[in-house]
């Protein structure tokens, strides 16, 4: 495998809207950002991952996109942005920003102008298809339940959305939705800005005929992964972007790439892929249901040690993956991964080692280093994520009781990683002085950043050591290149695994 030069990078995401907030409206922001790099930068953070700050109704957290050249006012301004981008740069840090381009918002100018011509030159930047006796085109379920298909007032007309019925999705397959698409991504990286991290990707290819398929559930849909896992063609739509966008400037690309065969993953991010790298979401898909999160396997230790191990044999000397144990899609690694017994300073700097000394990009998420944990709410009424609530009334239509269905969403929910960084002791965690948009999690009390710079034994210690240790000049080479080979295995609650490089 040739050697890259972000291969030995580490990587920190941030979730904006709750990072800090420094102009306490409840809403962390650019200048919050600003105000921690130098915490930031103690971690050994060589990259910051900033999930999306663009013009947003916010109906899916920013991943609703209504300008692709704005800064959402909630977050500052395009000043601000440069000055994080400088500031970063003077620590030895780079920016990577989230690229949502599978689709937009029903607000962007676009959808607007498609809307109010739904024959027009616009209508063919999405996908606008006569329905069928009075139904939709086809019988896909969006990923965030219900038909993916929308009906356009005044006409029988439908759009595709994949995601949120406000997400409509884009037509890759219209030469001018491309041209836009790529001047977007150039004018980000002129500004100086190291690559991205590129969004539900996968979904981008269709199949133009949208025939139906097998329904799996009462609902008489299907899921909307079986269309897009039976069509050919994504490749060459992404050699493409790669080719007019990110290969001329050298940008670290990483892709959030589900289904994809195994005999696929060296075309998508090896030497010549497609991205840089992509995560190894083998702890997200173990846990993943037919039908959604009530009918889906128990967390199994054993399985997900066994699993990951062997994906890191599979991948060595073939492509560099990113290892992560939780981000804004999950809920907390401390609450998802260990028993009750183990949710403890122990049992969460073991999950630390996986994440940092495993082969691969280490990718933290915000709160991951001080072990943040899921939060337990009392009624559906108190969760944001539109995911959530979904798989809430799904639950109920399969006839849980309102109590299992909560206690599945307290197990799983996406708000879990949202929750306010915890930075003190002091109200709302020091995140900010009003109350913020999402409740912070009651531990923080003791549970927080200031609490474990006290502490030398603390979790927040443990991964700068660990992170120091992966970066020192005599390991480095070892823990980014070296073999990855699994010991003990035969111990079911043991995780252990052997680096080496060389003699």
């Amino acid at each position: 495998m040739k050697k890259k030069r972000w291969h030995n990078k580490i990587a920190y995401q941030i979730y904006p809207k709750s990072f800090s907030d420094s102009n306490d409206d409840g809403i962390g922001d650019l200048r919050g950002i600003i105000n921690k790099l130098d915490y930031i930068q103690s971690l050994g953070v060589d990259l910051i991952w900033i999930s999306p700050i663009y013009k947003s109704p916010f109906v899916d957290q920013g991943y609703d996109i209504s300008d692709y050249y704005a800064i959402a006012e909630e977050f500052g301004t395009m000043e601000d942005f440069d000055e994080l981008l400088a500031e970063a740069r003077k620590r030895n840090m780079q920016i990577i920003m989230d690229l949502v381009i599978n689709h937009c918002s029903d607000q962007h100018e676009w959808f607007q102008k498609a809307l109010a011509d739904p024959y027009g030159e616009f209508a063919d930047y999405f996908f606008f298809r006569p329905g069928k006796d009075g139904q939709p085109p086809s019988n896909y379920r969006s990923y965030f339940g219900g038909s993916a298909w929308e009906p356009i007032p005044g006409t029988d007309l439908y759009y595709l959305h994949a995601f949120a019925k406000e997400q409509p999705d884009l037509n890759w397959e219209n030469p001018r939705v491309l041209d836009e698409l790529y001047r977007m991504i150039r004018w980000w990286l002129d500004k100086g800005i190291a690559g991205f991290r590129i969004d539900a990707i996968i979904n981008i290819k269709k199949d133009l005929c949208f025939p139906d398929f097998p329904a799996d559930g009462p609902d008489g849909l299907a899921p909307f992964s079986q269309m897009v896992e039976s069509v050919d063609g994504v490749g060459e739509l992404l050699n493409e972007l790669r080719k007019q966008t990110f290969e001329p400037y050298d940008a670290f690309t990483i892709g959030e790439v589900f289904n994809i065969r195994e005999d696929q993953v060296e075309e998508f991010v090896g030497t010549e892929g497609y991205f840089s790298s992509m995560f190894d979401f083998t702890g997200e898909i173990l846990t993943k249901g037919k039908r959604g999160w009530y009918d889906a396997p128990a967390f199994d230790f054993k399985l997900w040690r066994d699993l990951v191990l062997a994906e890191q044999h599979k991948n060595q000397g073939i492509a560099m993956l990113a290892n992560i144990i939780e981000n804004h899609d999950e809920p907390r690694g401390a609450s998802k991964y260990l028993p009750d017994y183990a949710r403890n300073a122990a049992g969460i700097k073991m999950l630390a080692a996986v994440s940092i000394l495993l082969r691969g990009i280490p990718f933290l998420y915000q709160g991951q280093e001080i072990g943040m944990q899921n939060v337990e709410r009392g009624s559906i009424a108190e969760f944001d994520d539109i995911s959530t609530k979904d798989e809430y009334a799904k639950a109920l239509q399969a006839g849980l009781s309102a109590a299992e269905a909560l206690a599945l969403c307290n197990a799983r929910s996406r708000d879990h990683t949202r929750t306010p960084m915890q930075w003190n002791d002091e109200p709302y965690a020091g995140f900010s002085r009003v109350r913020p948009w999402l409740p912070v999690n009651p531990n923080y009390d003791w549970l927080n950043v200031q609490a474990q710079e006290a502490d030398p034994g603390s979790v927040l210690h443990f991964y700068r050591h660990l992170l120091a240790f992966r970066k020192n000049a005599e390991n480095i080479d070892l823990f980014t290149y070296g073999a990855c080979r699994q010991r003990f295995e035969d111990e079911d609650r043991v995780f252990a695994f052997e680096r080496s490089l060389g003699d």
